[in-house]
């Protein structure tokens, strides 16, 4: 208790040394679980990095907390007959942080960049883009090489980020140049970003803070303990554990909503060397471990039974979460049958977790379990940014790590399954995946789109380059004089209407 309370002591005292103009009351200060990595929107994939970039970049479309599509630089968008041609008409009073006006011509070059830049984790999102035409100043058509679905879906977040055109030949990430109610200030890595207003954003009258101050603060106990000091205004995911005390709290407010994606384990299965081991090369193997895990003793031990187990990758009362693939019981026999069957009694394996309290407790229960059935895992644990860095690399065997979700089910699956697919970080390949999730991508009857699910799913759910372990219920935790947030299940802070008391 006492390494805790100089921890928090230490933490708190950081944050007050901050410049004066970050303590200012019109500051807005929004406490991280992660750092983000790279504020490049084609290139990044963090959680903590989207709530940044709600803040920082505009979208051409947006989602409402009941998940409907509406405008936002987009102001209305219609497909052709045939389905091959989306065009989209363009706000023309919004512009960029260096004074240039948003138009046609910049969509063009953002989408562009996002679908052809060799390392854009935006490109399996717009794959069925052919080309990008410029109708006129403010209107674009998308022309597709098939029907797709999932194509507003996708330009609801990153893929639909606006970055200045004359920005895109340097380095983005350093200095983000965007087109959103807040434009980019500094960012210490591993500690803040800080972001000030944009008074010529066309939105400007519905953002109340002159800055959003973003700390990044790993350990859940120094999270709340900044925020109930008073030093945070906010903080996003707070601790299951920390839930029942906050809401105690008068100071204090919470927030939850179910969130859209998963959680789970992903395994290398043929990404390099480090797949080079029976849990990446015999699905028996991962078979043993998944059935090794009981789900709804992870969910009460970690996360106070707040969690929902899940095995699919789908969020609970979505229409494509099938009743084909309910939980299974954990069995320890059976995990040991299948081992033997793989021609072993015992296995070692490295599980990547993230350097919080939370990652830390789950992967220890993880362990624990699995040791019962011979699975014998050794924990590695790292800042968030630093385990995507090695995923992608391949450096990983196994990672505990999970997807924020998306609003079609496309967005939670493909690319991270098909042997294309841009966060297919384990390289898993089969062509009967790739058929049928390429073919949902082009089909709009939720009913005969689900027939596609379901049928990769049933091969997904035998060979299992995913381990899916639970849905996450977003918590958020504010100071009582804070008022104006409007909870979404994608789990964002959206800036508009925020104001203190």
């Amino acid at each position: 208790m006492k390494l805790i309370a100089a921890l928090v002591s230490a933490t708190v005292l950081t944050l007050a040394s901050l410049p004066a103009a970050a303590q200012a009351p019109s500051t807005l200060r929004i406490g991280l679980q992660e750092d983000p990595d790279m504020l490049d929107p084609h290139k990044a994939r963090t959680f903590v990095g989207r709530i940044v970039f709600m803040g920082l970049c505009d979208r051409l479309v947006d989602i409402t907390p009941d998940l409907k599509l509406v405008p936002r630089l987009a102001t209305e968008w219609s497909f052709s007959a045939d389905g091959l041609t989306l065009t989209m008409k363009l706000r023309s009073d919004a512009k960029f942080h260096d004074g240039e006006p948003f138009n046609a011509e910049a969509a063009k070059a953002n989408l562009d960049r996002a679908r052809t830049l060799p390392d854009s984790l935006r490109k399996s999102e717009l794959a069925s883009v052919e080309s990008v035409d410029v109708v006129d100043a403010n209107t674009i058509a998308l022309k597709l090489k098939r029907p797709d679905a999932t194509l507003l879906a996708q330009l609801t977040d990153r893929a639909g980020m606006m970055l200045a055109p004359k920005s895109l030949a340097g380095d983005v990430a350093a200095k983000p140049i965007c087109s959103g109610p807040y434009k980019f200030v500094e960012r210490v890595q591993n500690d803040r970003i800080v972001l000030e207003k944009f008074k010529e954003h066309w939105e400007a009258a519905n953002y109340q803070f002159d800055r959003i101050l973003y700390r990044s603060i790993p350990d859940t106990t120094v999270r709340l303990a900044n925020l109930r000091s008073g030093e945070l205004d906010m903080l996003e995911r707070l601790a299951p554990t920390d839930v029942s005390s906050a809401k105690g709290d008068k100071s204090l407010k919470v927030e939850s909503t179910a969130n859209l994606g998963y959680q789970g384990i992903t395994i290398n299965t043929a990404h390099g060397e480090a797949a080079n081991q029976p849990m990446g090369k015999d699905k028996r193997v991962r078979q043993a471990l998944s059935l090794a895990i009981d789900r709804k003793v992870l969910s009460q031990v970690v996360f106070e039974g707040l969690y929902e187990p899940m095995i699919q990758p789908f969020n609970p009362g979505n229409p494509y979460l099938s009743a084909d693939f309910p939980v299974p019981a954990r069995d320890v026999a059976k995990a040991k049958e299948l081992l033997k069957a793989a021609g072993t009694e015992k296995v070692s394996v490295e599980l990547f977790v993230t350097n919080n309290p939370v990652d830390a407790q789950l992967g220890q229960v993880i362990q624990a379990m699995a040791q019962e059935a011979g699975i014998d895992i050794q924990i590695r644990s790292t800042e968030f940014a630093s385990q995507l860095r090695d995923q992608q690399q391949g450096k990983f065997q196994m990672s505990r790590i999970g997807w924020s979700g998306r609003i079609d089910p496309d967005g939670n699956i493909h690319q991270f399954v098909t042997s294309k697919g841009n966060q297919n970080d384990g390289k898993y390949a089969n062509a009967e995946v790739d058929k049928l999730l390429d073919q949902a991508r082009t089909v709009y009857d939720v009913a005969e789109r689900k027939k596609l699910y379901d049928g990769a799913q049933k091969i997904l759910q035998d060979e299992l380059p995913i381990v899916y372990l639970y849905n996450q219920t977003v918590f958020f935790a504010m100071r009582s004089n804070i008022d104006g947030f409007v909870i979404n299940p994608d789990g964002m802070i959206r800036l508009s209407g925020l104001k203190k008391k």
